[in-house]
């Protein structure tokens, strides 16, 4: 693929690599690092003049870090003139601060579009949004991906009796309720696996047989405390959106299918 090139923020490597291995490309030269006053540098080690520059960097670990360290990136590259740079953030940051729900609340999630878009953004590509209506807080092109094609894979693949399962709404009452009502298994199945505070203590003391989440979100220590964590990879998903945006193609195929 000619005239692209594939940046990788400090969030979550790991998926940034899977992405670019389904490419066939090499992951951009960058080094991110921070001034002894915690103020973030960022240095692009290589031309993006007249390319398509895609980042990856997804709303997780120190997410303001992070989140800073994408718009400095964004910003470099668009002064480095480049062609287009697409953000990809398979977990939207601040996507829950939505709306006004009280007094004086502020809606940062459209703080957080108008930055990218300031910053330089021409595209953003995420995946699974907390409300849609969030894309309608940009004024630039946004893909919000869907991960229910690759979740109904893994249930195929990975639940003998899949055909026999009921879904139901996922909460740790609903779970119990079932299994009191003679389920012989429980799974909970989630996109982003963020597991706040006393999250994984729970899920090892309840009744489910796994929690099923993708790796928008590194996953790897979570793992380690809780075998009942499983991982969905939708890398593949993200990369064939930056090939079919890159092209010029409809990227709507990816919101009932898995690409190969």
């Amino acid at each position: 693929m000619p005239n692209i090139v594939l940046f990788s923020g400090s969030s979550h490597h790991d998926l940034s690599q899977r992405v670019a291995d389904r490419l066939g490309l090499e992951l951009g030269k960058v080094v991110t690092k921070k001034f002894s006053n915690q103020e973030t540098c960022v240095e692009i080690g290589e031309s993006v003049r007249g390319e398509d520059v895609y980042i990856i960097q997804s709303g997780c670990g120190e997410i303001n870090d992070n989140l800073i360290e994408l718009l400095i990136m964004i910003n470099a590259c668009k002064f480095a003139s480049s062609s287009r740079v697409t953000a990809v953030i398979p977990c939207f940051p601040y996507a829950r601060q939505d709306k006004k729900d009280k007094s004086r609340a502020p809606i940062s999630a459209k703080l957080v579009a108008n930055m990218l878009s300031v910053a330089g953004a021409d595209h953003i590509i995420t995946m699974d949004l907390h409300a849609s209506q969030i894309q309608g807080f940009f004024d630039i092109p946004v893909d919000n991906l869907y991960a229910e094609p690759a979740v109904l894979q893994w249930i195929k693949e990975n639940i003998p009796e899949w055909r026999n399962s009921i879904i139901v709404s996922p909460d740790a009452g609903g779970a119990k309720r079932l299994v009191c009502a003679g389920a012989t298994k429980v799974y909970a199945i989630l996109t982003h696996g963020i597991f706040s505070g006393p999250a994984i203590s729970r899920i090892n003391n309840a009744a489910f047989e796994a929690i099923v989440v993708t790796n928008t979100i590194p996953q790897e220590e979570k793992i380690k405390i809780c075998p009942k964590v499983r991982v969905i990879d939708i890398s593949m998903i993200l990369a064939e959106a930056i090939r079919r945006t890159h092209n010029g193609e409809s990227v709507s195929y990816l919101f009932s299918h898995v690409p190969l």
